[in-house]
């Protein structure tokens, strides 16, 4: 197989200011020429991309992939039918091992990019004292001091430190003053994603007020529209308030801002809430969307990959945002924020655009459907029409705050002769 033309298609291109019919060359897994008239030669494929629009691979930087006990659904397969090239995994559960099993999950393959966030009090619950985490999460921490501390798991000890940030989660514990401050300490000096999940909108002022100005994001920050743990309309007015500090980042999750206003099984906002979160996308307070989650999978009530280009085009047809601001809410906007934060400027020269040189994570969407024609990670057509393309299932990498890599833990040896 020669190089891959995506011909004729509408580029829809936020991080690059582009809206405009153009052709695509992919070679060697990125991004090769973005311009017009592209020509094949012998051995290349040609899609015709003609009454289509091209858009970046979705970006979901809140996406649950096997960290829910899944035992009967495929949520990673789920997620590359309905266009989503690059998860973040956040699970208040994960452990130190999380980047180890899922990095070798993702090695032995995957259709998307993979990343994962740990759950904040695992990593206190370590014997780590709070400069020797940092150093670990740097990549700088000594093998003896893992090996005394940390665990006696060599795999866990080698990939620990491959997470994109910790998870602070309200519905299942609740730390002390104390303990987050240790959180804010370690994340904003090891250059990891504080993310906190946002439901109770007084948990949230508290995490705020203890920030002291470093950067924390509120994960689901919609949720607090649902009135679980205040009056809908006022939860989300008060949310959206401590969104507007300098350090403080938000995220709605798609299935919630639809005009449906959420799953009938789970989470609904009322229309005043929902409304109000409009309003904050159309000012730009908040400018991330994420979807949480599927659900056909176990976890249940919050939202679904299924929902992400549904409602991305309908803020375009209600007027909430353009057809760019809206498609960079999945792609150039989390990476922007994710390079900001990791010090990585992989991600957003790298992932969440169509630059040339970028890695060739490409959705072409039916707008008329409202779905994913063919996704496309790292250069491999993963998806067709909803159907997962058996294949190409080792297309995704493992993303980190060190930027792309493969662990290489799925073909590691359990055991070794070596003394």
């Amino acid at each position: 197989m020669g190089n891959i033309i995506l011909r004729g298609g509408y580029l829809i291109d936020p991080s690059e200011n582009i809206c405009g019919e153009r052709d695509l060359l992919i070679s060697d897994g990125h991004i090769e020429e973005v311009g017009f008239d592209i020509q094949a030669e012998k051995g290349d494929r040609v899609i015709d991309c003609s009454h289509y629009e091209l858009w970046p691979g979705l970006v979901d930087m809140h996406l649950h992939v096997a960290d829910l006990f899944e035992i009967s659904t495929n949520t990673v397969y789920c997620a590359a039918q309905d266009g989503v090239t690059t998860a973040l995994s956040p699970g208040a559960g994960n452990t130190f091992m999380a980047p180890a099993l899922l990095g070798a999950e993702t090695d032995r393959g995957l259709p998307i990019n993979v990343g994962v966030y740990l759950g904040a009090l695992n990593v206190l619950g370590s014997q780590l004292d709070d400069e020797e985490l940092i150093a670990l999460f740097k990549g700088e921490l000594k093998d003896e001091l893992k090996w005394e501390k940390l665990s006696h798991n060599r795999f866990t000890n080698s990939f620990a430190q491959y997470c994109i940030g910790l998870k602070e989660h309200m519905g299942h514990f609740l730390l002390t003053d104390e303990q987050i401050e240790r959180l804010y300490h370690i994340t904003s000096e090891s250059g990891l994603v504080f993310m906190s999940h946002t439901q109770d909108p007084e948990h949230s002022a508290r995490l705020v007020e203890l920030s002291k100005g470093r950067q924390i994001h509120l994960g689901h920050t919609n949720a607090a529209g649902c009135g679980t743990h205040a009056e809908a309309e006022e939860g989300m007015k008060a949310v959206i308030g401590l969104c507007k500090h300098p350090n403080v980042t938000g995220e709605f999750v798609t299935t919630m801002l639809r005009r449906g206003l959420g799953n009938l099984e789970g989470l609904k906002m009322t229309k005043a809430s929902r409304q109000r979160a409009l309003d904050a996308l159309n000012e730009k307070i908040v400018d991330i969307l994420v979807s949480d989650g599927q659900n056909q999978s176990t976890m249940k009530g919050f939202g679904d990959t299924r929902d992400n280009i549904p409602c991305i085009l309908e803020l375009v047809e209600e007027g909430v945002l353009d057809k760019s601001a809206a498609v960079a809410a999945m792609t150039s906007n989390p990476c922007r924020y994710l390079a900001e934060v990791t010090g990585c400027d992989e991600w957003k020269c790298k992932y969440g655009t169509l630059r040339e040189g970028a890695y060739a994570n490409i959705l072409i969407v039916d707008t008329e459907n409202k779905r994913a024609s063919y996704t496309i990670t790292n250069g491999e057509p993963v998806s067709f029409e909803g159907r997962y393309i058996r294949g190409h299932g080792y297309a995704g990498n493992w993303v980190s705050r060190f930027g792309t890599s493969r662990t290489g833990v799925g073909d590691a040896p359990m055991y070794s002769t070596d003394n």
